[in-house]
């Protein structure tokens, strides 16, 4: 069984950066795809980014592609989502996520933290 918790949101203005982290607990972490997804109010969640258990391969939403960054560290358990150039659309709550394989559908994911909101105010 994983366990995630979510860091490193806040208030950001556009155009700025903010990487959240993902701990992770559990000795089978390094057994699992991880992925990001995020809720803005109103909203239905929706797929950010995902990245397959050995970090070889990574997925992107068409939103976030070329502005955000999804990488792993196995040894610490911690899985992280650069984010460039945000944009006021991008303000959700994040959630991280895991689970057996990579997905865009998040009924995929197992394991799911309790989300850490970001704020990009323009």
């Amino acid at each position: 069984q994983v366990q995630v918790v979510e860091s490193g949101g806040g208030l950001v203005q556009v155009g700025g950066s903010l990487r959240l982290s993902c701990a992770a607990s559990g000795r089978t972490f390094s057994r699992y795809a991880m992925g990001w997804f995020r809720q803005a109010p109103g909203k239905e969640r929706e797929f950010v980014a995902y990245i397959s258990w050995s970090g070889d391969y990574t997925d992107y939403s068409d939103s976030v592609k070329g502005r955000f960054t999804i990488s792993r560290d196995n040894a610490k358990n911690t899985v992280y989502l650069q984010m460039n150039s945000l944009k006021p659309e991008d303000t959700a709550v994040y959630y991280c996520a895991g689970g057996p394989r990579g997905s865009h559908s998040y009924p995929v994911y197992d394991y799911w933290g309790q989300g850490t909101a970001v704020t990009v105010s323009s």
